[in-house]
């Protein structure tokens, strides 16, 4: 009987791991940000609420750039293929 072994590589696991939820937290801040668009382009916000919108998005883009840059992490690695579907989140 062969004895099968995983090596697990610690540090790779938690750099992918990493990669993981950056990649549902970017999925999140650009679902967020196509609903804050629509939300604009509909009308009806006050001057002050479109220029709050405004200021999140960019502090939301900062800080995931931020956090892709402490881990390691590139914003392509953030989309996954998902085969036939192609990928997970828009090419910009």
């Amino acid at each position: 009987m062969t004895e099968s072994r995983v090596d697990l590589d610690s540090e790779k696991m938690g750099r992918d791991l990493v990669a993981l939820v950056l990649t549902v937290v970017e999925l999140l801040r650009q679902l967020m940000e196509r609903q804050a668009i629509r939300r604009v382009e509909q009308g009806g916000l006050s001057d002050a609420q479109v220029e709050e919108i405004g200021t999140t998005l960019m502090l939301l883009d900062q800080r995931m750039q931020e956090l892709c840059d402490q881990h390691g992490v590139l914003p392509e690695d953030l989309n996954l293929d998902l085969g036939p579907l192609g990928s997970l989140l828009p090419r910009e």
